[in-house]
């Protein structure tokens, strides 16, 4: 179904909650690097209740190494707070990426100026 990928997160029960969302959706969880916990810390496993064995998750070293696997195009949704597009404006389909930025820094500023 969906993919979404958490750029950099910072907050483990953050993670661990979206996880189980994504379990429920079907949705695949991609993590890119460097993430501010451990990866098996119990807050990001607790967030995730049981679901947290039954997820799909992907986690990449780095998110030039995400971008190179999958390029920022129309399957591509970008979740910031600095764009006038809202998320219901957005015509979403089977497969596409919405990509959230680190809680404390968001995405980088060159994504956001080629892509919001």
């Amino acid at each position: 179904m969906f993919n979404i990928v958490l750029v950099e997160p910072q907050i483990p029960p953050n993670t661990g909650t979206i996880g189980r969302l994504c379990v429920n959706l079907g949705a695949t969880l991609h993590l890119v690097k460097p993430l501010g916990f451990d990866i098996d810390d119990k807050a990001v496993t607790r967030a995730g209740l049981d679901y947290w064995k039954e997820l799909d998750l992907v986690v990449w070293n780095s998110f030039d190494d995400f971008l190179e696997a999958h390029p920022i195009d129309k399957k591509t949704h970008l979740a910031t707070t600095k764009t006038d597009k809202l998320y219901f404006q957005a015509d979403f389909k089977k497969g596409d990426y919405i990509l959230f930025g680190s809680e404390t820094k968001g995405l980088r500023e060159d994504i956001l100026l080629d892509n919001a």
